[in-house]
């Protein structure tokens, strides 16, 4: 469980956010560099599951990512598979140069959508994109594999830099504007319910003995009208 003091406490909104893949990715290293500009070369496997937490401003709203670094190891899964719930988002990653990690992707898909909401935000992230010689996946692959799943793609690269910010405020600002459309969805239907009231009719309630014929044997009730 993560406690907060005060200070921390000021954010808007909250989005959990899940790291999946295969181990030995770069997962740990895409949120070491996204998260304190840092990278580990020699990082070893992630045992059970570590986050980070990350402030990003979007459109005057402060946004505090928690994002979960999940270990991809095969014996730690029935561990981690109760941290994908709540999952607003997810970072689905491979290595460029290990086809095993790519052919995996379907099965992480799988688990994601097994343990968590249909409607993730999920990004494919083709990681180690600074190895062009030992490339075993296109990008043309990982282009296809994404759009045939719905899903955004970006190639990256965490010993260098390059897209790991915008692989994660990707995310990050698709679950924003999404949230956004819902609560301007739901403040317009609640104006169009308060219109509907204020044009309806007053409500009348007739007890026996008021008006003659069949009103006088029975209450009746008017019902409001546009």
């Amino acid at each position: 469980m993560a406690f907060y003091n005060e200070e921390e406490k000021t954010e808007d909104y909250l989005f959990k956010i899940v790291l999946i893949g295969d181990s030995a990715v770069g997962k740990s290293n895409l949120l070491a560099r996204f998260a304190r500009d840092e990278f580990y070369p020699n990082s070893k496997s992630t045992i059970g599951v570590e986050f980070q937490t990350q402030k990003m401003d979007i459109n005057g709203k402060e946004v505090k990512a928690q994002i979960w670094d999940t270990a991809g190891q095969e014996r730690f899964r029935a561990v981690t598979s109760a941290y994908y719930r709540g999952a607003v988002g997810a970072l689905l990653v491979y290595d460029i140069s290990r086809r095993q990690t790519f052919d995996s992707i379907g099965r992480w898909l799988n688990e994601l959508h097994t343990h968590s909401d249909m409607n993730v935000v999920t990004i494919l992230v083709g990681n180690k994109s600074d190895l062009k010689d030992a490339r075993k996946v296109a990008t043309a692959e990982g282009k296809a594999l994404a759009e045939a799943q719905g899903l955004f793609f970006m190639e990256t690269s965490a010993l260098d830099s390059s897209n790991v910010a915008a692989a994660f405020e990707t995310v990050v600002k698709e679950i924003y504007n999404i949230l956004s459309r819902k609560v301007m969805m739901s403040q317009e239907l609640n104006k169009q319910d308060v219109t509907r009231i204020e044009n309806g009719k007053t409500v009348v309630l007739q007890g026996e003995g008021e008006g003659d014929g069949e009103a006088d044997a029975q209450s009746k009730k008017r019902c409001c009208s546009s």
